[in-house]
Order: C-alpha cells, then structure tokens, then sequence
C-alpha cells in the first residue's frame, strides 16, 4: 500500500514508521525545510513542498497512492490536503488530523476526510474507558461509515454475564468485533460465553449506543 503523509512533523514521523515496519510505501511531505528529516525516517521518501498546493501534490503522484494522512498541525492544512485528495485526485482514503476540538465538526465527508483522528477525543476516550466499568465509550468514529466503535467493561451485575454471545440480543445494525479479556483478544464466536470485567469492543451507529448501554449495563 502507497501512504502519502502531509506533515513531516513527530505525528507525522511516528505513523511512517510504523507504516514501514508494516511493509507500507511511504511518501511524507512538508514545506518547512527544518521538518525534512530524512535520517530519522531513512526508509520513506520525502519531499519538500506544499501539501495544499496542486503542483505539489501532483509531483507526489496522489493519484497513484491508497491512502492520505493529514497529520500536520494546523487544520486548515489538513482540510484543504483532505480535500485537494479526494475531489482532485479520487485518493480512496483519507485520514485527517483534528488539532483543535472546536474544529472537529469540519472534518467530514463534505471536506474530502473519511476518517478524521482528534487527539483531545481519543485521551479522553482512553481515560475513560481505563477506569468505567459498565459505560459505554465512545473511542473512534468512521464517517465514511456513519458508525463508531465503542467500548464496555461488563459489570457484575450485567444480565447477560455467563450467558453465550449468541443469546445476547443485540440491537440492529450492531456489531461485537472482539472481546479483551485477561490482556489477550478473543474471538466474538456465537459459543463464547461472557464474564464479568470482559472489555466489548462493539462497531454500532450511534442511534444505537443508548439502546446497547442498556442492554449490557442494568445501571446504565
């Protein structure tokens, strides 16, 4: 997969790195020449240029790359890169970073971002979901998809504890992915049974949270 980041910052670094470790081509772009640190990131390709200029990204050849990443840290920057991707040059995917809350709104479908990444959101997800039992949390949302992946901590007193996933009736639309129990993944198969303190991570429209909430917590 070819991933063109915008954004050559330590956000920027950090999920190129991680993308080449996965076997991932990788193109980082920024226009500040004290950010083109190509001896931090060897194995990726750097260029200096404007992401929110055409020429530039058309010297990065977006249209034959899977994937765009907005990760600078103004988000203009990274609405005008998301958008420039989508409608110019038909990118599949499109990840942009949300730097300020206030703006989080702006990063949708309208805007060319497929999946928007708010780091305020996601700390405050993550505090969340390390010390809740039996709320659910919100910890990610695909707008492409109009779904969020949540989280529960089953309580002790949740109905459906020592019951199989199959006799769980779980709301339309809703999706158990996978539970986290005793630091390890298992598999959501119809014959699991459920216990107490498993951690649910669930992909549901939000029409359905509260009726999920319900269904697995009684004090919710």
């Amino acid at each position: 997969m070819r991933v063109v980041i915008a954004g050559a910052g330590a956000v920027g670094r950090s999920v190129a790195q991680e993308l080449i470790g996965n076997g991932h081509e990788v193109l980082l772009i920024d226009k500040s020449p004290a950010s083109i640190r190509s001896d931090l990131v060897p194995e990726a390709q750097w260029l200096l240029a404007d992401a929110c200029e055409m020429s530039s990204l058309e010297e990065a050849q977006l249209q034959s790359c899977d994937v765009v990443i907005s990760a600078t840290g103004d988000d203009k920057v990274n609405l005008v890169t998301s958008l420039l991707a989508k409608t110019e040059f038909a990118v599949p995917r499109t990840v942009g970073r949300v730097n300020h809350p206030s703006n989080e709104w702006l990063f949708s479908e309208s805007w060319g971002v497929d999946v928007s990444v708010s780091t305020p959101r996601l700390m405050s997800a993550l505090v969340e979901e390390a010390v809740t039992v039996g709320d659910l949390v919100r910890l990610f949302t695909l707008r492409q998809s109009n779904v969020d992946l949540v989280e529960i901590t089953m309580p002790d007193d949740s109905p459906f504890v020592g019951l199989r996933v199959s006799e769980v009736p779980w709301p339309t639309d809703a999706a158990l992915v996978a539970i986290l129990r005793d630091n390890a993944i298992q598999t959501p198969d119809p014959d699991r049974s459920l216990e107490a303190g498993d951690e649910l991570l669930i992909v549901t429209p939000e029409s359905a949270e509260v009726e999920l909430s319900r269904l697995l917590s009684p004090k919710a």
